[in-house]
């Protein structure tokens, strides 16, 4: 992607891994970014400190799947690239309400899709050839792994919960209005982000807040399920190297090469709070084994060599460097943690089903 300014469209831009790629993209590039973003629960426009007040950052409140906010948003914006984030995202949530997760996740996209074919076959043949529409997913779409190998982009689909069932339609209507349409999409796969600003109900900052509140900390099942750990800053520079250098229809895999079991990952971090936030017993102490998460995939784990041979990109925080930044934040700013616990999630148990 040239680094001559430009308008970058970006959906769920208050969300997690959504406010750092626009934090990054005001601090460390020369574009604009059009940041639109539902503000649900998980979408909270305190993550976007240091770029809200930027005049190249442009914030507008709508919902993805109102067809005629995203036609008045392309007509009034004008933007050079979209990266679609906006999604409903917690396996837990999905059990215990799949309906919203259809309703964002795939009829969002594919409102989006349409919207954005409208205007692409609208542009200049210069800029209709520059333009890209990067569709970011997650590992989950691909079902659970044994105890050995690897998710390729080649690896085919068996999403077991409502949320990845609802990304894994997304992706495939993302591909078909490219093969369909010509819209260049290109299309993301990524595995467990971290880091700082996520939403307490993912199992870090669960494990960090429980764990400083002196609360039990919640393990599902025998801790055994495994994940590829990715930096959230990592994942927004292979997001941007996507942009970029990648090739419109291709899918791109994103992983961190960390691989932890979740009872191995609550250890890192008690013993993390031990250092940092010490009292007067252990943190690990803590450590409760709750009933697993029904349909609950063993493991997870990416091959992003595709990434890495093509494009260049390879992640810069080992599993110990990132962990220890994410405490750390959390540890210092706990106020915004009580801010967006502020509404009526608390930290309880979801996803439970029955």
């Amino acid at each position: 992607m040239s680094q001559s300014p430009q308008t970058i469209l970006v959906t769920g831009g208050a969300g997690f891994i959504g406010s750092a790629l626009v934090r990054h993209l005001i601090a460390e590039t020369p574009h604009a970014v059009v940041n639109v973003d539902k503000l649900t629960y998980a979408g909270n426009l305190a993550s976007l400190a240091g770029a809200a007040a930027d005049p190249r950052h442009h914030f507008v409140q709508a919902d993805i799947a109102d067809a005629e906010a995203m036609r008045r948003l392309f007509a009034a914006h004008a933007p050079d690239a979209v990266l679609h984030l906006a999604a409903e995202s917690h396996v837990d949530r999905s059990i215990d309400g799949p309906a919203s997760f259809v309703e964002t996740n795939i009829v969002g996209t594919y409102t989006l899709l349409e919207e954005a074919l409208r205007y692409w076959r609208a542009l200049p043949e210069e800029r209709k050839a520059r333009f890209r529409f990067v569709h970011v997913s997650t590992d989950e779409v691909y079902g659970s792994l044994g105890r050995e190998g690897f998710f390729t982009e080649e690896t085919p689909y068996d999403p077991s919960s409502p949320y990845s069932s609802s990304k894994a339609a997304a992706d495939h209507l993302a591909r078909a209005w490219h093969r369909t349409y010509g819209l260049p999409v290109l299309v993301t796969n990524c595995s467990n982000n971290y880091g700082p600003y996520q939403f307490p109900e993912k199992l870090l900052p669960v494990v960090i807040l429980k764990g400083l509140a002196g609360e039990p900390i919640p393990v599902y099942g025998k801790g055994e399920n495994v994940r590829d750990w990715l930096y959230v800053e990592d994942h927004v520079r292979a997001l941007l190297t996507v942009l970029a250098k990648g090739q419109a229809g291709e899918t791109y895999n994103v992983g961190g090469h960390n691989e932890h079991t979740n009872l191995d990952v609550v250890r890192r971090v008690c013993a993390l709070l031990d250092e940092m936030a010490p009292v007067a017993h252990p943190h690990a102490d803590l450590i409760t084994f709750v009933a697993d998460r029904p349909g609950h995939d063993l493991r997870y784990a990416i091959d992003a060599s595709k990434i890495e041979r093509e494009l260049g990109w390879t992640p810069d925080e080992t599993f110990e460097s990132g962990l220890r930044r994410t405490v750390r934040w959390y540890l210092d700013h706990q106020d915004w943690c009580e801010h967006v616990l502020s509404g009526r999630y608390r930290m309880e148990r979801l996803g439970i089903g029955g």
